[in-house]
């Protein structure tokens, strides 16, 4: 409303007359139409100074209601205006193809994923006028009573802000500014400390560098001996990433959904991680006679679905090293544990310079000395480091499983 409020309009001419020109809400339109009337003739009987110009033009705009409230109220917010929904249709379009801070697509199915199974449901019919602190309150407490955490609640909540700043008038500033107060909407605090944020130790890594599957063990390793993100893992490819050594892994893509992605999940996301001459070796023997292809595929060369390796090789494993998530007292954990069992050991067990587990972990710096600091640059240093580092679990060799057809086989041949 504060935009429409005070118009001056805009004063022309046009063949024998001055015209004035005026913004006006149009009922069922999101956009406003230009309106024009005469004020006077340019010249002869009626002509009028350029203030009294100025003046009638004034007059003509509040005359026809365009600066009033209850204009606004009557045809902008009840006349069929744009709902929720629409504008949240429109956005999610829209962050597709923008050129600034472009999202990943995991991104965007987090925020359709949102809109569809919360958000549209309550929400989504209020027209975007009226979405404010009250609604938001509302679906607050709904989403608290359907059992959600403060973590999922603040980022559905975010989701929520987002669309309805997303609505812009021609000069590009919101039609609908908010200032959001959490304090009335009630909430949830994020306790940082509570998140279900689980790790292994090192026994636990133990154990699962000693699973019984060749494949998913090796992932394991790696993820636990790297840091690796589990899409950055398996968007490796042996001819690309890997060097001739195994000793380095270049990370420039990653794979989402059975699809290579070039945009990683953040900027600092792009880095060469060094390994273990250990771990190395190990790398080397399970690609074996391979020169291409992704390091981690199926038979039919395609990558590795993160799901799979979660539900039927990470948890099964955990189960029988009978581990016990703290946070949800389960033996089920996500593949990001590996993540950060590698950074908590790197930091907290090794003297391995900030700079340079940073780098291999892919996080931002967080000030100038970090952004000056080329250790990065340094391949030696840093794998003289990888190796003195180690990787903080053991590699206890594993009996390959024996088909119970060539046991019975033997049997028969010594018989």
């Amino acid at each position: 409303m504060s935009r429409r409020t005070g118009q001056r309009g805009y004063i022309e001419r046009s063949g024998k007359w001055w015209f004035v020109r005026w913004w006006m809400d149009v009922p069922e339109q999101e956009k406003r139409r230009h309106m024009r009337e005469r004020i006077c003739p340019i010249s002869g009987p009626g002509c009028l100074s350029k203030s009294e110009q100025q003046r009638r033009a004034r007059e003509i705009i509040a005359a026809s209601g365009a600066d009033t409230e209850e204009y606004f109220n009557k045809v902008a917010k009840k006349g069929g205006g744009l709902t929720f929904r629409e504008q949240a249709k429109w956005w999610l379009n829209h962050v597709q193809g923008r050129r600034r801070k472009p999202i990943a697509l995991s991104t965007l199915e987090l925020w359709d994923g949102c809109l569809n199974n919360w958000i549209n449901p309550n929400i989504g019919e209020v027209p975007l006028s009226e979405v404010n602190n009250a609604v938001l309150k509302s679906l607050v407490a709904k989403m608290v009573d359907g059992g959600l955490s403060p973590k999922s609640i603040d980022t559905y909540s975010q989701v929520v802000k987002m669309v309805v700043a997303s609505a812009v008038n021609d000069e590009g500033e919101e039609i609908y500014p908010r200032k959001w107060n959490h304090e009335f909407i009630d909430m949830p605090i994020v306790e940082e400390e509570k998140q279900n944020t689980p790790t292994f130790s090192s026994e636990v890594m133990t154990g699962l560098a000693s699973w019984k599957k060749k494949r998913e063990r090796m992932i394991f390793i790696l993820c636990g001996a790297a840091g690796l993100r589990i899409g950055e893992a398996l968007g490796i490819e042996i001819n690309k990433h890997v060097s001739p050594d195994f000793l380095t892994i270049s990370i420039k893509q990653k794979v989402h959904h059975g699809r290579v992605e070039q945009r990683l999940k953040t900027a600092n996301g792009g880095r060469q991680v060094d390994l273990h001459p250990a771990i190395a070796a190990l790398l080397k023997e399970f690609v074996g006679d391979r020169k291409s292809g992704f390091l981690f595929c199926t038979r039919k060369g395609k990558p590795l679905s993160p799901t799979n390796i979660i539900r039927r090789h990470l948890h099964t494993a955990l189960k029988q090293l009978n581990y016990v998530n703290p946070f949800n007292g389960t033996h089920k954990a996500g593949n990001h544990a590996f993540r950060r069992f590698r950074n908590t050991y790197l930091r907290n067990y090794t003297e391995c310079p900030e700079g340079l587990y940073k780098y291999w972990m892919g996080h931002a710096g967080k000030d100038m000395s970090d952004l000056y600091d080329k250790i990065k640059e340094d391949v030696v240093f840093r794998r003289m480091w990888a190796e003195k580092c180690g990787f903080g679990f053991e590699l206890r060799s594993v009996v390959p499983n024996v088909p119970k057809c060539t046991e019975e086989a033997t049997v028969q041949k010594a018989a």
